[in-house]
């Protein structure tokens, strides 16, 4: 009887702290691997396209390694002109082995890209070579703005990158992950030269910022994308 109490005390412990930790998506790369960002949306009643989709595509895919990860909707868009309703990241053994699949699959499933287009209204990929081995978490429960950056030039845009950060930093911002460098495939063209998950504490502390700091008003930006995760 008391073994069995200890057992029950142990899995009412174990299972209170996985649910305390549902809010935590936490992701894992090692140097090499390819992190994939996935801007999509997809056509409504779509169910059928879909399923034809998932039999025909994604077995090459895993066969060229991919392994999906978890993903978020977004439920807001705050500044930019694409307008998509989540983001997904992938993982990918390595760059020959996720270019690969992009040079191959339409000699297996002829109609991808068609497939493609009746599913998702919206498709905006790129994909990052981890440079070191990469750990991070996003915490649901706090306020995650996912922005994106065009450049102008470099010179200015380095130096702009530099000052932007330390205020938000300041601020009490905090840098989930950063990417650049990105490839965005012909026909998904999404590939900005900075890609940024930033957590903040709550919505005030983003608008108080945002306000103090409108990125709209930058010169020395060709374009910005940005909204919230969840």
């Amino acid at each position: 009887m008391k073994t069995s109490k200890v057992f029950l005390f142990i899995f009412t412990l174990l299972f209170l702290n996985l649910s305390a930790q549902n809010h935590i998506r936490s992701f894992s790369y090692k140097k090499g691997e390819i992190i994939d960002i996935i801007l999509l949306s997809v056509t409504p009643n779509s169910k059928t396209i879909f399923e034809r989709y998932k039999k025909t595509a994604f077995p090459i895919a895993y066969e060229y390694s991919y392994q999906p990860q978890q993903n978020f909707g977004i439920t807001k868009h705050t500044l930019g002109n694409h307008f998509p309703y989540n983001l997904y990241f992938g993982k990918w053994d390595t760059k020959n082995k996720r270019e690969s699949f992009l040079k191959n699959i339409t000699t297996k499933v002829p109609d991808f890209h068609k497939q493609r287009r009746k599913l998702f209204t919206y498709f905006g990929l790129t994909y990052y070579e981890a440079p070191t081995d990469i750990e991070f978490y996003v915490n649901t429960k706090k306020l995650n703005i996912v922005t994106s950056f065009w450049k102008k030039d470099p010179v200015s845009f380095s130096n702009f990158i530099a000052q932007w950060k330390t205020e938000i930093e300041n601020a009490g911002g905090k840098f989930i992950i950063e990417l650049n460098n990105g490839t965005s495939p012909l026909g998904y063209n999404y590939n900005p030269d900075l890609f940024c998950i930033i957590e903040w504490k709550n919505k005030a502390s983003f608008k108080s910022f945002a306000k103090k700091h409108p990125l709209a008003t930058y010169s020395t930006l060709k374009n910005i994308h940005q909204f919230v995760i969840n």
